[in-house]
């Protein structure tokens, strides 16, 4: 027996189609960097990024071809998403938060042809154009500026400089979409490189859609077309978590925050366009909800609101915060190689009438549940499958249609992937009975003391509880007799005063006694990854010659 379906092919550009002739009224709002607004409908977006396709293709770009793009989140970058694609081409998103050299390492790594930049990145672009030549450099105005343009020769050391708006007006009137399979690549990001060098994940039309799908689903992310949609988390980081294509098919509006991240910031953007929805990691949350408390007053909070965080674990004190405003946080997990949403956390119903409030504050600093089509399996260090009790902890090994099964251009690496097809993501995790997942680590961040494993997220978490601590992060250092202990590296809240027995004794009502670190530090600031996490490789650099004391740890 056959089916009777169609055979009709996944596709990117159907999403463009939809989304545009659904929601043609439908604003996408950019931030400009003299903090001043501009404003498209989604009728006016479609057509932008068809003429970007069709100059893409009138310069020459072929099927399968790069196009970088150094941008911030903004209009331009939105059509960058879908025009490259319909030109046949695969968009790679370049991190401007990385150093000049890395950014050229990547892009010569990934042979990208074309670049979109922002003007006010062209300082940074001149910093690492000598690693790798473009054939053109496509600058966007985003200052409004004119744009020097001009004729070169990438072999000469001169690629050609175009001006986007100008190639834009400049299209082919007709534009038709370049044929392509399910399984064509649509997008490419690196991973974030903090061991070892960064490397690259490929999107298909196929994948992308699938996950596209998938969190628009009303128990995940549930975009709606009334949603107002504030993306904070950087569009060259992982997609911005998928968002931008997702609002496009749902006929979400858009408000994007151009350069302009810093609490205050945002909280003037919140009055102008007051956001549904918004996303970033806890620390832009963090320095959000402290802004606003410290500023009684001076703004309101969107009513209504939600945010989806993610990149690393939320501690229950910002939750609380945010419940205390009625605003509501709900975490999720993933990576670069899960496109990038894997988990995302809800109340389950059938817990409804079991858990107090007090519960579900604490519920909600877990992961949350997988999402659907993704199968996750938690393997311990005999390579037994863990159970889902909630307890015991296993290496979290993950696979589905919008899951990596390769790097790109790099020889297949059994520490990223299992024989049996699996990608071994390097986290620590217990998953519950009811599917609850719960990061415990990643594996080189555990400690191991005495013969027993530490948690360093659990730790980070207790200690950004104590009301006068604004950050925490842990990390291991050698012991002469416990192998290794925690060290906790701790930022006060401006004006707060706490010392290290005080902290010790406040975590000791919370964990055993040999969980609670010896070592404390009082720092300014911790450092972080370009994508804002914290960097622990930097601190465990910075502690690796740790002198304990006399009689410490014993």
């Amino acid at each position: 027996m056959k089916s009777t379906m169609m055979s009709t092919q996944l596709s990117l550009n159907r999403v463009l189609d939809y989304g545009t002739r659904m929601f043609p009224g439908t604003e996408i709002v950019s931030r400009l960097p003299d903090k001043s607004f501009v404003k498209h409908s989604f009728a006016q977006f479609g057509a932008r990024a068809r003429a970007l396709a069709g100059a893409l293709r009138k310069l020459g770009l072929r099927k399968g071809d790069r196009v970088a793009t150094l941008c911030w989140n903004h209009h331009a970058h939105l059509e960058a998403y879908f025009g490259i694609p319909a030109a046949g081409g695969v968009m790679h998103t370049l991190n401007l938060r990385l150093a000049p050299e890395e950014i050229g390492w990547i892009a010569h790594h990934a042979d990208d042809r074309f670049l979109i930049i922002d003007d006010i990145l062209l300082p940074l672009y001149e910093q690492f154009a000598k690693l790798h030549r473009f054939e053109r450099v496509i600058v966007f105005s985003f200052s409004g500026a004119p744009v020097a343009t001009r004729a070169g020769d990438p072999h000469e050391g001169e690629p050609a400089v175009d001006d986007y708006e100008q190639l834009l007006r400049e299209a082919p009137a007709a534009f038709e979409y370049v044929d392509h399979d399910e399984n064509d690549p649509v997008a490419m990001c690196y991973t974030s490189g903090t061991t070892g060098k960064p490397k690259g994940v490929v999107y298909s039309h196929r994948s992308t859609v699938l996950h596209t799908l998938t969190i628009c689903m009303p128990d995940f992310i549930a975009l709606q077309a009334r949603d107002v949609v504030l993306p904070v988390t950087p569009m060259f980081h992982a997609n911005s978590w998928g968002i931008p294509y997702a609002a496009v098919m749902q006929g979400s509006k858009i408000v994007f925050p151009g350069p302009h991240l810093h609490a205050d910031d945002l909280l003037d953007l919140m009055q102008a366009e007051p956001p549904t929805i918004a996303l970033g990691v806890p620390t832009i949350w963090l320095s959000l909800i402290q802004t606003y408390e410290a500023n009684p007053g001076r703004w309101t909070l969107p009513k209504n609101f939600r945010s989806l965080v993610g990149g690393a674990a939320v501690p229950e004190g910002l939750i609380r915060a945010f419940a205390k405003h009625g605003l509501s946080i709900q975490q999720g997990w993933g990576m670069t190689e899960t496109s990038p949403l894997a988990t995302v956390f809800y109340e389950k119903p059938e817990l409804k009438a079991s858990l107090t409030e007090d519960d579900w504050h604490a519920r909600r600093t877990l992961a949350g549940v997988m999402v659907p089509m993704v199968e996750f399996r938690l393997i311990d260090e005999e390579g037994k499958v863990v159970a889902w009790n909630g307890k015991d902890v296993g290496e979290l090994q993950v696979r589905g249609p919008y899951i990596t099964g390769a790097y790109h251009d790099v020889p297949q690496d059994p520490d990223k992937f299992t024989d049996d097809g699996w990608l071994r993501t390097g986290d620590v995790a217990a998953i519950d009975q009811y599917g609850y997942m719960r990061i415990a680590d990643r594996t080189k961040d555990l400690i191991k003391s005495g013969g027993e494993w530490i948690s360093s997220v659990d730790l980070e978490n207790a200690i950004m509880g104590h009301p006068a601590v604004a950050e925490a992060a842990v990390v291991a250092v050698a012991h002469p007799k416990w192998t290794e202990r925690p060290l906790a590296c701790v930022v006060l809240k401006p004006g707060a005063s706490l010392g290290a027995e005080e902290l010790r004794t406040f975590l000791s009502d919370k964990m055993a006694r040999w969980q609670v670190p010896d070592a404390i530090k009082f720092v300014d600031a911790i450092p972080r990854t370009s994508t804002g996490k914290f960097w622990k490789m930097k601190l465990r650099e910075q502690f690796r010659d740790w002198k304990w004391p006399e009689g410490s740890g014993s």
